[in-house]
């Protein structure tokens, strides 16, 4: 049984914590500030507003005021903040936490300010390598639930990515271990933005009548992996783990539900970017694949790779481009 603190309450922090919970870890689910609006629920009712699933009796929740008991000894800090707090969130817990826990990051994308992997930034706030990367088709919703899932595990060492696999793998939870962080990592951020320009389809559809676009919906997701594999193997992944569950398996699961193909479908029923963003956000959702399409415009200019399909994305978010621009992507 390993000591498990998950910092950060949003959806798929507070899934994970179920699923440790579950899997036999000693756990705790820690609120920070940012917190506030779901911790009266989760202390009162045990239960997250977005999760179907009630919080285990054996689950301690602890808040903001709590963070010294909370980072008591743990093995595993499971890093649950979104790309754009995840240095905050380090930098709260590591003046408690100590140099000794592995690192556990669940966010998905870059840094918006430095463009840095997650794995680099938690590294630089809690002062050693031990970071494991987490990617793979795994909703918060249904890993609540303990729905089957299989996830990859990626450190550069892999005796910790090993480790981690161990204290958390269950019978409906699989992990497959890497070491090619690079890869991983890489893939959680192409995976957004693909499933925006697929989700501008679903939205052309309904704005349409009886129109579908499976046949290019199909076409333009085989496309947008394609170019994962050209992109990501430029920046120093393999194109197995593009292939595999962090790349085509996450890309998928992020296409057919989520909130970045929610966005992408308001778009392609008619929607302006910024409106549609201000919505999502003010319903409490964060979009990162908004910032995932402006990550990967930098990627492209930086290494020259051609990327018609996640550039046409960027196009339509950030210039105004029509929505079904995206269909003359198809190459």
């Amino acid at each position: 049984m390993a000591r498990v603190t998950v910092y950060g309450a949003g959806a798929m922090g507070t899934a994970f914590a179920i699923h440790s919970s579950r899997a036999g870890n000693d756990t705790i689910l820690w609120a920070s500030e940012f917190d506030a609006r779901v911790l009266p629920a989760l202390q009162g009712d045990r239960k997250h507003p977005a999760l179907p699933e009630h919080l285990p009796d054996s689950l301690r929740v602890m808040g903001p005021d709590d963070l010294a008991e909370a980072s008591a000894n743990p093995d595993y800090a499971v890093m649950g903040a979104h790309s754009g707090g995840a240095r905050t969130l380090a930098q709260i817990v590591a003046a408690d936490v100590g140099e000794d826990p592995v690192a556990v990051s669940l966010a998905k994308g870059l840094e918006p300010e430095t463009g840095k992997r997650m794995s680099e930034v938690y590294a630089e706030e809690v002062g050693h390598s031990r970071v494991v990367a987490v990617a793979g088709p795994c909703l918060a919703g249904e890993l609540a639930e303990g729905l089957p899932s299989a996830v990859v595990f990626a450190g550069t060492d892999r005796r910790f990515a090993e480790g981690a696999r161990d204290a958390f793998q269950t019978a409906a939870y699989r992990v497959h271990v890497t070491d090619d962080v690079i890869g991983v990592e890489y893939c959680t951020v192409l995976k957004n933005v693909a499933a925006i320009g697929l989700g501008i389809l679903d939205g052309m559809a309904k704005g349409s009548g009886d129109l579908e676009y499976r046949n290019a919906k199909s076409a333009l997701f085989a496309q947008a992996v394609g170019e994962q594999v050209r992109l990501i193997t430029a920046l120093g992944g393999t194109a197995d783990t593009v292939m595999g569950l962090a790349g085509l398996g996450d890309t998928l699961v992020t296409s057919l539900g989520g909130r970045n193909r929610l966005y992408g479908e308001l778009l392609g029923e008619g929607s302006k970017p910024r409106e549609a963003l201000d919505g999502m956000v003010s319903r409490g959702m964060t979009v990162e694949g908004v910032d995932s399409a402006r990550d990967v415009g930098k990627l492209t200019a930086a290494t020259g790779v051609d990327v018609p399909f996640h550039a046409a994305v960027n196009r339509i978010v950030f210039e105004d481009a029509e929505p079904a621009s995206i269909l003359e992507s198809l190459t």
